[in-house]
């Protein structure tokens, strides 16, 4: 079979190649094409674009870089065709990938979407082109199944990639690398994000001069941008390519929204979640998202188990009083600990999703060989 697979971002990258590992064993044969990473490339398949020139967070920043978007949506169209690929499976990644789908759709291609857009968070009415464009959805979020459920629109729940991913990593390793008293520092991956957020957390440093701050760099991004950043403080390091070692070690962690913040609840660290973008980005996504927690673990949970420090709520004040908290409350620590063995459960329920999901891919295209 001939797999095209596009991810566009770092979670995308490491899920897609559990995926494409899991599909290589079903299906030896196997010829991959993807848009994806490092962690995609190291499998074997052939990578086509790199996710850090794709990767635009925010409104403004989407405007303002339109005329890439578009040449590399018509650049993959032009190579998918050439490609002819059996399948096009799609990771995450919305903007872009709900496009390709339409797109594919019309060219008679078999569309599966592994990881489904967050339309429940904002414009549900997408759920209407999925429904017409997608073949068949795979979720690795509980709660999405029902979601779907009320669209007539029968998807399948695969449980959650990260419990595998994460419960392989502590098995490996023997030891606690560290006896340093760490706080782990996860500021994002893109350029825009950093600089909004990586100042403030860098800053509660001070408060804490007992504690090492360790800042997660992240792939793809020079090191003169953070040595600049870091550079004034004194209990502040850095490790790149290291972010699951520096977890397994962390007392605390201070965290940007996104898949950080589960895998930060998988590994049993307490945090707190940071989240600031440009003004008028924040100001347009708030008019138009309808839920009630920006964190996947809050939002999985239905509750309020980890603190969200949203844009102007985001200050050095509010940071130190939050960290301090997770440090030295021991009630706010047990709870939060039952808290993460109750999320680990809802989402290790499917099994491990990476082989169900190649193997629902498998299964789905050689019914119509």
């Amino acid at each position: 079979m001939r797999y095209y697979i596009i991810a566009g971002e770092a979670s995308g990258d490491l899920h897609g190649s559990n995926l494409i590992k899991e599909l290589q064993q079903l299906d030896p044969s196997a010829t991959i094409r993807c848009w994806g990473g490092d962690k995609m490339q190291a499998t074997g398949a052939k990578l086509v674009k790199h996710y850090r020139d794709l990767a635009f967070m925010g409104f403004l920043e989407v405007v303002k870089n339109l005329k890439t978007i578009l040449r590399n949506l018509a650049f993959c169209k032009e190579d998918i065709l050439q490609f002819k690929p059996d399948a096009l499976v799609l990771i995450d990644y919305p903007g872009f990938n709900l496009r390709i789908a339409k797109w594919a759709k019309q060219n008679n291609l078999k569309v599966i979407y592994y990881i489904s857009p967050q339309v429940w968070a904002w414009k549900e009415s997408r759920v209407k082109s999925i429904k017409q464009c997608v073949d068949k959805m795979l979720v690795i979020l509980p709660f999405e199944k029902d979601f779907y459920k009320k669209w007539n629109y029968d998807v399948e729940y695969l449980g959650h990639p990260l419990v595998k991913v994460i419960d392989d990593f502590k098995s490996s390793i023997t030891d606690r690398q560290s006896s340093k008293k760490t706080i782990a520092v996860l500021p994002g991956s893109r350029k825009q994000e950093i600089l909004l957020k990586l100042p403030l957390m860098l800053e509660t440093s001070k408060h804490f001069p007992e504690y090492e701050f360790v800042v997660a760099k992240a792939p793809g991004l020079e090191d003169e941008f953070y040595s600049t950043l870091l550079a004034p403080y004194k209990n502040v390091s850095s490790v790149s390519n290291k972010t699951y070692e520096l977890l397994n070690n962390a007392t605390a962690a201070l965290v940007t929204s996104g898949t950080a913040t589960l895998e930060t609840a998988l590994f049993g660290v307490p945090e707190v979640v940071c989240y600031k973008g440009s003004n008028i980005s924040y100001q347009i996504a708030k008019r138009l998202i309808k839920i009630k927690y920006i964190c996947l673990v809050n939002l999985i949970m239905d509750k309020l188990v980890v603190k969200e420090l949203i844009q102007d709520a985001l200050t050095v004040e509010n940071l130190t009083k939050e960290l301090n908290d997770i440090l030295n409350n021991e009630q706010r620590k047990q709870q939060l600990k039952k808290d993460y063995a109750d999320l680990k459960s809802l989402l290790a329920q499917g099994g491990n999703a990476s082989a169900n999901a190649a193997k629902s891919i498998y299964t789905f295209l050689t019914s119509y060989a």
